[in-house]
């Protein structure tokens, strides 16, 4: 069983290698527009250059998994600005794409909580197609459409989760079928269990990412081990390797909250039902500290007995 490691956004490890500085609209509009779309341009242009020196860092590290950041456009979507990002960074969204399809790296988008399908309000769905359409642009522009995914939860429930589930189906009609096929749902810590969430993936035909600490915070009642086979059968058709998202708690206190690094021993019944079922996975670390939790990570796990680690970013279990 191979499992690869990656992390989210920034890199801790590098200098002032944000790739999600920031403008918002208020400062936009004291700045004029001549001046304000200057200022977007350029900020863009650093969180461009930014996510291609954590690239870099990655690579360096064989580091082969990573989640892009959501904020590398400031006001992409704002409905009064929603100007082409594409355009004006032919060169350098395809330097980026050529660099993750040279070294086979595994990336990804995570639009923020509001990019939900389950809501009574027309305009929330349409803002939801609007935020995943723009994530498919960015992968579009870097020329890794084909092979990249946009991970999203389900939603909230509003009171009746049955007919927010259905809501869910019936609005994402309105997704580019484009868009949908390069989709994944994540269970969540509050409303959609794994299970919830795998019937919704069974039905659209969607991989599941399954979050580990969301789960032990969001539990069902089918045991560990058979909910990972039903999980990982969601990644059928798409010939990659499931996903897994890894965290652990802050504290008994703020259960659902993330630590800085992962605690191994949180994930004992996750390696266990691993390797019973012998599935290789990818895992995301969403630890706060990022890199650094993942580094670490890695040098724990490497520690176990029948575990090698065969690269920087990578461990066989035997």
């Amino acid at each position: 069983m191979k499992i690869r490691f990656g992390y989210v956004a920034n890199a801790t490890c590098l200098w002032e290698a944000s790739p999600a500085k920031t403008l918002t609209f208020k400062r936009f509009t004291t700045l004029g527009e001549e001046e304000g779309l200057a200022k977007l341009l350029n900020v863009t242009k650093q969180n461009i250059e930014n996510t291609r020196r954590i690239l870099y860092y990655n690579t360096a590290h064989q580091i082969e998994l990573y989640r892009l950041s959501s904020s590398i456009v400031p006001l992409a979507t704002h409905p009064d600005i929603e100007w082409d990002f594409v355009t004006p960074f032919e060169q350098e969204w395809k330097e980026l794409g050529d660099w993750i399809t040279q070294h086979a790296l595994r990336v990804s988008f995570h639009p923020n909580q509001f990019t939900l399908f389950t809501s009574p309000q027309p305009h929330i769905t349409k803002n939801a197609v609007k935020d995943m359409t723009f994530h498919y642009r960015m992968l579009e522009a870097m020329g890794i459409e084909k092979q990249s995914y946009i991970n999203i939860h389900v939603g909230g429930a509003y009171g009746d989760k049955l007919a927010a589930t259905a809501r869910f189906h019936e609005n994402l009609k309105q997704l580019p079928q484009q868009v949908k096929a390069q989709m994944t749902l994540e269970n969540d810590d509050k409303t959609y269990t794994a299970l919830e969430t795998f019937h919704i993936c069974q039905k659209e035909q969607i991989p599941l990412v399954f979050d580990y600490h969301h789960h032990m915070a969001n539990l069902c009642e089918v045991p560990l081990t058979d909910l990972l086979y039903d999980v990982f059968s969601t990644w059928k058709h798409t010939n990659v390797v499931p996903k897994i998202h890894i965290s652990s708690p802050k504290s008994e206190t703020t259960f659902r909250s993330h630590a800085d690094f992962v605690d191994i021993e949180f994930l004992k019944p996750l390696f266990k039902a691993l390797q019973e079922l012998g599935q290789d996975v990818d895992f995301i670390i969403e630890a706060k500290m990022k890199d650094q939790a993942m580094l670490k990570l890695i040098e724990d796990i490497a520690k176990i007995r029948g575990v090698k680690r065969v690269s920087g970013g990578s461990v066989i279990w035997k």
